[in-house]
């Protein structure tokens, strides 16, 4: 049973909706990569913050559902909101599901909550629990959109949001639904930065994805929302692989076993070869260990020098709204109204990493072929070696 990305609402620091983050993606935009000063006590790190005024959440939601989680989830949704309305009126409420991959939520608001309670000993007239459950931007996006039928928010980490899309493929595969709002969100927060702080992942300039001066990631944010169907359109997902190595609790497997698996089980889902691949979007943090397991699981994986990128030195890393990301560019690439339909350039120092299999890295102007179906991978990896891998297309 086919499906197909029919429509997208995206919003990171590239810019706010398709069109804006298209040209700043094709161009190699590397402006919003900026140093931010508060998020670290001891270093200002550069970050990919969105940085124009979100709206509000709708005042009969505003009480219980206002955090910067779901403002950013609700640009993004906005942008397709007439996509999703005439889905309900087609199909009914009760047939439209959410699925969202998510790890921040509104982290960052209850966070704060519990300091005013440690610093205060009462919690604040504003803190709501509910901002740090993982499954509060799904409900969210139901209510507004009073839908009833399948909802809930996937956690993996780094593969959520690629998993998330996965996941909506199955409810329409089973039947479950006829419809799905999936994707993923995110928003800076200083637990997450911290944290990867504190694992000395952290690079204090733009990161350089396979470069021999790689020193860890850039954290950024985004919000991304698909409607998912079975109704033809110009993107069609077909297909995706995941699996789960194990190796370690925050280090990749470093032969890279998992991901191959992942990419491989992707190519049979999708009933392709490898050599019929024109394009993957890399997972690429710029951390030694990612970089290096990647570049040897896509070197072994593919005998033919596929266009590859990593575009998380323009976004930085957007943990679980990672997949949904970069599925986001595939799915520009593939729409892309340009005579040729480009391709998300590879922006970093142009100095390999000698150690490592040599990629053939996109540059700007790079675009897919001009004549056929065109395919591209997106890769995703996280923590606990869980790994997603997804293919996309043009219709048949």
């Amino acid at each position: 049973m086919n499906t197909y990305l029919n429509a997208l609402g995206v919003i990171c620091n590239l810019g706010a909706g398709k069109s804006a983050v298209a040209e700043a993606l094709f161009a190699g935009n590397d402006t919003g990569i900026r140093a931010q000063a508060g998020w670290v006590p001891t270093h200002t790190p550069p970050l990919g913050g969105v940085r124009i005024s979100l709206p509000p959440i709708p005042a009969e939601l505003a009480d219980r559902r206002t955090n910067r989680n779901n403002q950013l989830l609700l640009a993004a949704a906005q942008e397709i909101e007439s996509d999703i309305r005439a889905a309900i009126s087609r199909y009914g409420h009760g047939r439209i599901g959410v699925v969202l991959g998510t790890s921040t939520t509104g982290i960052e608001e209850a966070t704060q909550g519990i300091g005013a309670y440690r610093r205060d000993g009462q919690w604040p007239a504003d803190y709501r629990y509910a901002h740090q459950e993982l499954g509060a931007p799904a409900e969210f996006l139901a209510e507004w959109l009073q839908l009833a039928g399948p909802c809930y928010s996937i956690s993996t980490a780094c593969t959520s949001g690629a998993r998330a899309l996965l996941s909506a493929q199955r409810l329409l595969r089973l039947g479950l639904c006829d419809a799905v709002v999936c994707g993923g969100v995110d928003t800076l927060c200083r637990l997450a930065i911290n944290g990867f702080h504190a694992l000395e992942a952290v690079d204090l300039q733009r990161c350089d994805p396979f470069s021999i001066h790689r020193r860890g990631i850039n954290i950024g944010e985004a919000a991304v929302v698909f409607l998912m169907t079975r109704e033809q359109a110009a993107v069609q997902l077909l297909g995706g692989g995941a699996s789960s190595d194990a190796y370690h609790m925050s280090s990749p497997d470093p032969q890279g076993t998992g991901a191959r698996k992942a990419m491989l089980d992707a190519l049979r889902n999708a009933k392709l070869d490898a050599a019929q691949i024109d394009y993957i979007n890399l997972h690429g943090t710029a951390t030694e260990h990612n970089d290096s397991m990647e570049s040897l699981a896509v070197a072994s994986t593919f005998a033919h020098s596929v266009p590859c990128s990593s575009t998380k030195s323009l976004t930085g890393h957007t943990l679980a709204a990672a997949g949904a990301l970069e599925a986001a560019f595939c799915w520009l690439s593939l729409t892309d109204g340009h005579a040729e339909r480009r391709l998300p350039p590879h922006v970093w120092d142009g100095e390999a990493d000698p150690a490592l299999p040599m990629l053939n890295f996109t540059h700007i102007g790079d675009h897919l072929p001009v004549e056929g179906r065109r395919f591209l991978m997106s890769n995703s990896f996280a923590f606990g070696g869980n790994n997603a891998c997804l293919i996309f297309g043009d219709p048949a």
